[in-house]
């Protein structure tokens, strides 16, 4: 069955179709043009004049829905996934905080099986710890963060398949060495929760990491001790030109005027956007995995206002606080959010962009930027 969806204003890596319409079947996108349609579809839909946008994707981001991809579950992940999707993300990788080896596991083997079924929103796992630096645990339970362990990770590789990013703190011990073994596996090493200096992110970049967890959050910036001014872990990642960085463009995590900065300075191809989602996300929960955490002034905090510890943001959100709030040219925010992650992620060759060939991961929004539809894979999504 082919649909097309006509009389929209298409974002193409060539910029903007005005009065386009795309065609697509049950997986893949099979035309894009401009003006009267090509042919007699099955199914037409107008899409009114409004954007017509590559779906998102999410490569930071904890579960929604009401539940946690800590879980570990299948009914956690794909209530969680399917919460995301529609919201208008249409590639997800589930993201483990600082955690047991046994939580770890449990979570790829979900991973894995879902991630075999025909076309599945789910990418990959993604690791956020638990090689952390215990000052700047942030919202990461205490508990599960500890250095490198050469045993540990690697037994853990050698076990799954579906690990596709694992971060660390690269000034802790053997994180150098940990970082070297992530690159060589073909998986993302991502600094975080860290207070690196120029010398340790760069020794980092130099080991292979390439990217930078949830920027300006659980991470120093330029500081004085005594007299004497050193720089930060922020401002070492803005130097190491090739180092990628992801925001939770929330409002929250990081202000708009920061947002802009970022975007200046990094610039789209080297920024990508990530929700950082919670389990309560778009969800009537009050229930957190993590019992020191509520839900206050629109994110997630620790219960004694320390820090923040999530969002409870979704991708359509993001889209809009970063045109809305942070002034962002809509084509760049929304390439942040599909584009760059693809690429960052490797799966550029199939998603991230709507081109002939590519699979139909569509979403329709307004002029207010809210979610009108959302195709993944050529089907619909009840929103």
């Amino acid at each position: 069955m082919l649909t097309i969806i006509t009389n929209g204003r298409i974002l193409t890596p060539k910029g903007w179709i005005e009065n386009g319409w795309i065609i697509f079947d049950a997986e893949k996108i099979i035309d894009i043009g401009e003006g009267d349609m090509p042919c007699n579809c099955d199914k037409i839909i107008d899409a009114k004049g409004n954007y017509i946008l590559p779906g998102g994707i999410d490569t930071h981001v904890h579960g929604g829905g009401g539940h946690d991809f800590m879980e570990g579950d299948e009914e956690a992940f794909r209530i969680a996934a399917n919460t995301h999707l529609r919201h208008g993300t249409t590639a997800i990788y589930p993201t483990l905080a600082a955690a047991s080896k046994e939580i770890i596991l449990k979570a790829a083997a979900t991973t894995e099986k879902l991630m075999a079924e025909p076309n599945s929103t789910i990418m990959g796992l993604h690791l956020e710890g638990p090689y952390f630096n215990i000052t700047m645990a942030g919202g990461q339970i205490p508990e599960y963060i500890r250095t490198p362990d050469r045993d540990e990770y690697t037994d853990i590789i050698e076990k799954t398949s579906c690990i596709k990013r694992w971060d660390a703190a690269p000034e802790l011990e053997g994180a150098i060495e940990f970082g070297r073994y992530m690159s060589s596996k073909g998986i993302i090493a991502s600094i975080a929760h860290t207070t690196a200096g120029y010398n340790e992110v760069k020794a980092a970049y130099d080991a292979g990491y390439s990217h930078a967890t949830h920027f300006y959050n659980a991470m120093t910036s330029v500081h004085k001790k005594r007299e004497f001014k050193y720089e930060g872990t922020i401002e070492s990642i803005y130097l190491m030109d090739n180092m990628s960085v992801e925001l939770v463009a929330d409002g929250i995590h990081v202000p708009p005027a920061i947002l802009r900065m970022v975007h200046k300075f990094k610039g789209v191809k080297r920024t990508c956007l990530i929700t950082d989602a919670m389990g309560c996300t778009a969800s009537n929960s009050t229930t957190l995995y993590d019992p020191r955490t509520i839900i206050e002034d629109g994110v997630c905090k620790l219960s004694d206002r320390s820090a923040l510890a999530g969002s409870i943001a979704t991708m359509d959100r993001l889209i809009r606080t970063m045109v809305q709030k942070a002034e962002i040219p809509l084509a760049d925010a929304v390439r942040m959010a599909s584009e760059t992650p693809a690429r960052i992620m490797g799966i550029y060759d199939r998603k991230g962009s709507l081109e002939v060939g590519k699979d139909a991961d569509i979403i329709i929004m307004d002029e207010n930027l809210e979610l009108q539809g959302v195709w993944s894979m050529g089907q619909e999504v009840e929103l």
